[in-house]
């Protein structure tokens, strides 16, 4: 009789595979790195700033994941074609990739900044994309393909004021991902989305002033905020060959109940 541990190492167990997280270093993509690699993977942290990797990858150590780190600067493409060969040349393949960087900046509409909006726009939405398609070429040489999961948001779904520019982009993300899943599908390449609700991090904390927190609990049934762990099984799920093998192109909302409120 097979274990509970086994069943769920079956459906989960992501063993002598290779995950390589963009934006790793931050909170969120440090939570999934963790969670991911607490799961069996080999992670590659991947993020802008060199010391922030290397005390990721410490804490992975700490805790028996096996990790390394490349530098990455997600607006410059020979910057992730060479995360990919540095990947590569460090663990021998990649089968998953994560993109969950992301900027974001807050203001009233007749105040974005043009060049701002740009700068949102090359990180989260044209970094997503050119980081799937310098994978992909990769993954479709292995015999059973790969999985990447994108990281949109709720603001995918709805606006949400004074982020316009993050909003737009992250529809982007969601929209882009169903595309490139649909593309992929018969070539073993899986492509999913993740949509957080509201988790504090250091990019948004100077948003949350008083009122808005309090905006954001009145829609949000749970009355709190997330935590970066609470994304990791929705993240494993989606990653998974085995549990997520039937799943591509999909969006998990992991949000609370913000998405299903009519505040």
């Amino acid at each position: 009789m097979t274990s509970s541990a086994e069943y769920l190492q079956s459906l989960f167990g992501m063993d002598g595979e290779v995950a390589v997280i963009i934006g790793g270093a931050g909170e969120l993509g440090g939570a999934l790195s963790a969670g991911i690699g607490q799961a069996g993977a080999n992670i590659v942290v991947a993020d802008v700033g060199e010391e922030t990797c290397k005390i990721r990858v410490e804490k992975l150590k700490n805790v028996g994941i096996k990790a390394s780190y490349c530098v990455v600067n997600i607006t410059q493409r020979d910057s992730i074609q060479q995360l990919l060969a540095e990947s590569l040349k460090i663990t021998g393949r990649v089968d998953m990739l994560v993109n969950c960087a992301g900027i974001n900046v807050g203001t009233s509409f007749l105040d974005v900044d043009p060049n701002q909006w740009d700068k949102i726009f090359a990180v989260n939405l044209k970094g997503t994309m050119e980081a799937c398609q310098v994978f992909i070429e990769s993954m479709l040489k292995n015999p059973d393909g790969g999985s990447i999961l994108n990281i949109g948001s709720v603001n995918s779904d709805r606006p949400l004021s004074r982020v316009f520019a993050y909003a737009a982009s992250k529809a982007g993300v969601v929209n882009l991902t169903q595309n490139i899943a649909q593309e992929f599908a018969a070539q073993k390449i899986r492509v999913n989305s993740i949509c957080p609700g509201f988790f504090p991090a250091e990019q948004n904390r100077k948003l949350l002033d008083e009122k808005r927190v309090e905006s954001i609990m009145s829609g949000t049934p749970m009355r709190r905020y997330g935590t970066p762990d609470e994304l990791v099984g929705a993240a494993l799920l989606l990653l998974s060959k085995t549990a997520g093998s039937y799943m591509t192109g999909s969006t998990v909302y992991v949000d609370g109940g913000f998405t299903c409120s009519w505040f």
